[in-house]
Formats: C-alpha cells, structure tokens, sequence
C-alpha cells in the first residue's frame, strides 16, 4: 500500500521519515488537500548519523518497529512507503537543455529528447536524480507557454531545476527499507517535503524559504512564483548544541539533551541572569549537583544557532534574500528563536506547523513531523506512479528518473 485507492476513491499513502533523532511512519487517507491520519509510529532512530545509514541491522530494526506501531494503530499493512531522504549531499541546480527542432514544430518526440538528456546531466558524477522541475519552455530564445507542442522554432530549450544526491547513499537507506519487508514507491527531498507541509500556495508564489531544523541536518527549500527552486541540507543539527551544552557544561548528552529542552533560549528576560537551575556533571571525581543561569546557558546556544542560520543565508540564491522565512523541525521551537532568525535572515520569519490533520490524536501537527506530514502530499496522485511492486536498488533508481523526468 504506498497511493493505492479505496473503494470510496480516498487513497492510502504511507510514508517513511528516516532522521537522525527519529523514524516516523505515517498512513493517511487522502481526499483532496483533507488528511486523515489513520497510524503514526515513531522510534528512536539507530544507525543512522545525519540521514545516512551507518548500521544497517540497526537501523532496519527502528524501521520495522515504527512501520509496527504505525500498523497497529492503522489496523493495516505496508506493502510500499515514500521515503524522506535528507542524506546523500543534497544539492539543486538550475541549468538550461536544448534540442534542434525540424521544420515541422516541437512534437512530444522533441520534448521527450531534452528531458532524457537533461535527466543524464543531471545523474553524471555518481548523482541520482530526486527532483525536476521545469521552470520555462523557450523556443529559439524566447518564452513559450506551458506547452509548446506543435508551434515552430529552429531550438527548443527548457530551463530546470534538479535536485540530486549521492548515489551510494540513496541506495543504503532503500536497501534498509527493503529488508524491513518494504518497497520503495518515492524518494523525496526532505525539505521540500517540509516546504510542502508548512506553506500555503500563496506563499509558495510570491516567494518563501522554509528551513528545517532537524537533529542531525539543517536542510532549506526556496520557492518563487510557484516553483521549486533550490534546496540543500548540511550535516549539522540540534543534536550539534546537545555536544556544546555537554562540552560547556561537562555534563552527559541525555542530561544536555534535557536541559536544552527545559530551560534552552535564544533571548534572555531580565530575571534570567539570576533565575538557575541544577545538573549533574559527567567528569570522573566530580559528584553532586551544580548550578548555572539561564542567561549563562543562552550564551552557549546562541552562538551555534547563529553560525547556523549564517552558513544557510550563504547557501541561499540571492533572489530568496528578503522573502518569507519559515523554521520548522524539532529545532524551530527553541525559545525566541524565531524573532533571532528575523534578525540574522534580516527578513520576516514565523514558525511553521503541518497543517491540522483529522483521525487519530497522535500530534502530527507537531514542526518535529513536517517532512512526514509533507511526505503525504508530495506523494503522486495516481498508482501508475506509485507501484507497489517491490523494486531492487538499481531498478528504483532507474526508474525514479524516467518518472521525475515525465512530470516537465
């Protein structure tokens, strides 16, 4: 079951979202843009650092328990998932694709020649292809419609935007996928499966960027007039300021970790810099409870949130500078952050929630499930596009572009 149909005609998606904290399974029922969640499981992830597989029994077993839990509580079982994937070095890029038309006029032949051989520059140097987006049809170097099928010009080029990852990594997380008994219908880049959850279309046209603050990885998707048009993940995350609490405060990662979600913020109030709060520490010979402020703690966390939002800000396209930010993620939600951002992106920055979902009280609306909750709504509307069949790794990958590709 990964898009296939009800007899009511509602379609059943089930998703797979592989981070560095967590593993999240979701089934839904779709009817239109209206979700109802019928099972979410999540587990702590293992063998996994930043989105990549690193254990391959481990991180099998936290699948198989999440795609469980997800079951039971659907009443339901998975055949095939659609796959967040945040690890492989994503990166986009915008170029250009010809073909020399005949005298005729661009037929669907033509067509069909700029996007395979787009596809093949996309996929050089060990890339895979997750993404393609056509951005504009032009003919003998003017802008032609949506579809330019039949009208006359000496050159047919379409402007695109690809995103790609590392092939070797794509295949370990879907061969861990199809040894916990699933087949792989999609991969998805994760951030642009976020983007999805928290934007509205409007937003989407006059322009937004969403960052998702995730454990392992702090991934973007830029959109403008509707279209997808950059995305990029790095390998740093929340778990990073987890290590600087522990490093700063001597402390273990489960103790920083609990600490960071207590009392961690980007802004301080006036009675921070007297209000503390104790912990114990992790050195050897050194027993018993200490203390610091709260002021003391911002002072260690904030200078990794900024260095953080300055390494995405020179990542980002100048044209994104000045739009809508929004954060998602587990990591949106530290305190003050957002207006922080305002001032670091110097642009206008909220906080971004899936959408509201009906079934199941299981806190998917929740930033920490955008990618799972956007998963959803990536995933094709119709079966052709997503078998059930299960695929070997080379079949998949294969496959995947020919069906990215179709969508110019």
């Amino acid at each position: 079951m990964a898009g296939r149909r009800t007899h009511s005609g509602k379609r059943l998606v089930g998703v797979l979202d592989i981070g560095t904290s967590k593993i999240a399974t979701l089934i839904c029922e779709v009817e239109g843009a209206n979700l109802r969640v019928l099972g979410l499981g999540h587990q702590r992830s293992r063998g996994l650092v930043s989105g990549a597989v690193t254990d391959p029994a481990e991180a099998e077993s936290a699948i198989r328990a999440a795609v469980a839990q997800a079951e039971r509580e659907a009443g339901l079982r998975l055949e095939a998932v659609y796959v967040a994937i945040t690890c492989g070095r994503i990166s986009s890029r915008v170029f250009s694709a010809h073909a020399e038309i005949r005298p005729a006029g661009v037929t669907e032949v033509d067509i069909a020649r700029v996007q395979d051989g787009a596809r093949v520059y996309a996929e050089r140097d060990g890339r895979s292809l997750l993404h393609m987006t056509r951005l504009a049809y032009r003919l003998d170097g003017e802008f032609a419609g949506a579809d330019p099928t039949g009208m006359a010009a000496a050159r047919l080029t379409a402007d695109l935007h690809a995103v790609t990852a590392d092939e070797g990594a794509l295949r370990n997380v879907i061969h861990v996928v199809e040894r916990s008994y699933l087949s792989v219908a999609g991969l998805v880049a994760a951030p642009y499966a976020s983007a999805l959850a928290v934007t509205t279309g409007d937003e989407r046209r006059l322009g937004v960027t969403v960052v998702d603050l995730g454990s392992g990885t702090t991934s973007w998707a830029t959109f403008g007039a509707g279209n997808f048009e950059n995305c990029g993940a790095l390998a740093t995350g929340g778990h990073h300021l987890t290590f600087d609490i522990a490093q700063n405060l001597r402390t273990s990662l489960a103790e920083a970790e609990r600490i960071k979600a207590l009392y961690g913020s980007i802004v301080n109030a006036k009675s921070d810099v007297s209000d503390r709060f104790s912990y114990s520490v992790a050195s050897e010979g050194e027993d018993g409870v200490f203390q610091m402020t709260r002021a003391q703690l911002t002072e260690c966390i904030r200078p990794r949130i900024e260095c953080l939002l300055q390494l995405v800000a020179e990542k980002l396209p100048s044209e994104s500078f000045g739009r809508q930010v929004v954060l998602t993620g587990g990591g949106s939600q530290l305190v003050g952050l957002v207006a922080f951002a305002s001032t670091v992106l110097a642009a206008p920055v909220r906080l971004g929630r899936p959408q509201p979902l009906t079934g199941s009280a299981t806190g998917a609306d929740n930033p920490a499930f955008a990618a799972a909750v956007g998963l959803v709504l990536a995933a094709p509307e119709t079966e052709e596009q997503s078998p059930g069949a299960r695929q070997q790794s080379q079949g998949y990958l294969t496959r995947v572009g020919r069906w990215i590709g179709g969508a110019l």
